[in-house]
């Protein structure tokens, strides 16, 4: 019987200032569950257990120390547990990641026995195969310990596993598992959590990509193995599959693309000696590099052009100076929104005479056509390929239009009932490089989401989690990373940028020394940061470094604008 409470918070809390930002989830079942016939290597036994003479509100601390750590089925933590509750006790139920536990002793303690009520607010909770996903409430349960033999231990707890998120930052690292898109074009990070003190990562990564992904993103992307396909194991430095035999080469091809840059972004030394059905992979080829399926890479970086948007036209930024685009988007004027996909593809949102928007697509060197009106529109947002654009219209309506190839517009209106329970108006939509999630502002409040595709032609807002609850209210403005995160520009004067992690794992305030919030403004390229405070255009580099000052963009000196970085 659970003697415990999760709460949900009428107020939103998270990760704050300095939440994790390298670690921060499992496995809810622990050791990766694996599509395989082989026995995984043992782990290695920990020699953590109990301090003799333990106090026990401390013995009950390390505890909790020790449930971060998952091998032998919770042994270390186990050892914490009389045997009857150890035989007893199911850490599998569930997952939960608190800020931090407090302990107070209830009434009626004794010598012998003591009573602990035990709570924490809850920020994430990790699923199966170590995703995770941001909650926000308040744990609170009874913990019974009683002396055995002269030592405390736990004799009655809750199942399942609390977490401080310091301990999941010690034991963790995240790794991404890949998926294509049901386009089958672009390859999907699927983020994990996996225990860092595992020696079989590979083993470990492989067999979450076979089983599928998270249940966040499963509905936007493919999985096209066939059900009997299994990873039978890593033998003599050969990664063995069975049933794959009925894949087409395209399909072999795409697998062994998710393999490769799975386990290449792991940092898993290649090449690849990869069977399938006792025959390799790829015909004639015997061993995989990234070279293989390097058009799949999935942080290949575009070539990104910094643009501005200023008094309503754009210009771009190159040599030290700013120059209008040579189409309409550098002359018309009263433009006050634009996104632009590489080359030279560019959707805007210009301001009528009445007060009115109206959504414009276009060439940089060329001229802009209506698409749509409203009484407002959101910043533009270019999918992976950039014949299909996505706009929020009046707050409330989300478009996705897409020109053809004689030059006209389709408009579709994308199914947002995901987004019913959300009270609030939409101020800034944008898609991610990959064109499966989102990232919104509702009201101040950031949320992301993935694109489905229930059928041809047609897109749906699912999966809707809100992320950075502790900025909650302040969020101005927003755009991906090339890395998959995103940067928030708030209103906040003490911490006006924060980098928020896709799965809403981490948050961090980026340096702020001489940032004039607000931030109405975002944008970012693989090297550089930039945004619009209250004065400027500012840039940071992207790697990090020694200073923690923003310096003005050179050619946007003096010059109120907004960064737009092409894509």
């Amino acid at each position: 019987m659970k003697n415990y409470r999760l709460l949900a918070l009428p107020i939103a809390l998270s990760l704050g200032a300095g939440g994790l930002s390298a670690c921060t989830s499992l496995p809810r079942n622990t050791d990766a569950q694996v599509l395989r016939t082989f026995v995984a290597p043992s782990p290695e036994e920990t020699a953590i257990g109990p301090e003799p003479g333990r106090e026990a509100d401390l013995l009950l601390r390390d505890f909790y120390t020790v449930a971060a750590i998952p091998t032998q089925n919770f042994q270390a933590a186990r050892a914490f547990l009389t045997p009857e509750t150890s035989k007893g006790w199911d850490p599998r139920e569930s997952t939960l990641v608190v800020d931090r536990i407090d302990l107070n002793t209830q009434p009626g303690s004794t010598a012998e026995k003591r009573t602990f009520a035990v709570r924490g607010t809850v920020i994430g909770r990790l699923a199966s195969g170590g995703a995770y996903h941001p909650e926000n409430g308040v744990y609170e349960a009874t913990v019974e310990m009683r002396m055995v033999d002269g030592q405390w231990r736990i004799s009655s707890l809750p199942a399942g596993v609390v977490l401080e998120r310091t301990e999941l930052r010690n034991q963790y690292q995240p790794h991404e598992v890949y998926f294509f898109d049901s386009s089958d074009e672009v390859l999907v990070s699927d983020r994990r959590w996996v225990f860092a003190g595992r020696s079989t990562l590979d083993t470990v990564l492989i067999s979450l990509m076979m089983e599928g992904p998270s249940t966040v993103l499963a509905p936007a992307v493919d999985n096209e193995l066939p059900p009997e396909a299994r990873f039978v194991g890593l033998e003599d430095g050969v990664y063995q599959f069975t049933g794959l035999g009925g894949l087409s080469e395209a399909e072999r091809t795409r697998f062994a693309a998710r393999l490769v840059w799975t386990l290449a972004m792991a940092n898993v030394p290649g090449p690849y000696q990869v069977l399938g059905d006792g025959a390799p992979l790829l015909e004639n080829t015997p061993k995989l590099t990234t070279d293989d399926v390097a058009e799949f890479n999935p942080k290949a970086s575009s070539v990104s052009t910094l643009y501005a948007l200023t008094d309503g036209s754009v210009q771009q930024i190159s040599g030290g100076g700013a120059e209008p685009v040579t189409g309409d988007a550098g002359h018309v004027g009263n433009i006050t929104s634009v996104d632009i996909a590489s080359p030279d593809k560019i959707a805007a949102v210009q301001r009528r005479a009445d007060g009115s928007s109206a959504l414009m697509g276009g060439t940089l060197d060329g001229e802009l056509t209506e698409i749509l009106s409203g009484k407002s529109i959101t910043r533009p947002s270019f999918e992976h390929e950039p014949s299909a654009v996505w706009a929020v219209v009046d707050a409330k309506k989300i478009v996705r239009v897409v020109r053809s190839a004689t030059g006209g517009y389709a408009i579709t209106e994308v199914d947002s009932s995901g987004l019913e329970d959300i009270d609030g108006d939409i101020s800034v939509f944008r898609l991610s490089r990959t064109g499966v999630r989102a990232a919104m502002i509702i009201d101040g409040r950031v949320f992301t989401a993935v694109i489905s595709r229930p059928e041809a032609g047609e897109r749906k807002i699912t999966n809707v989690q809100e992320v950075a609850p502790h900025i909650s209210g302040q969020a101005l403005s927003l755009d991906w990373q090339p890395d998959g995160s995103i940067l928030v520009g708030t209103s906040a004067a003490e911490t006006p940028i924060w980098r928020v992690e896709q799965d809403g794992s981490a948050l961090s305030s980026l340096p702020s020394g001489n940032i004039s919030a607000p931030v109405v403004a975002v944008a970012a390229s693989s090297q550089t940061i930039y945004l619009t405070d209250g004065r400027a255009v500012l840039q940071l580099s992207a790697a990090g470094g020694d200073s923690s000052f923003w310096r003005e963009v050179p050619g946007l000196q003096g010059v109120r604008s907004a960064p737009v970085v092409s894509h």
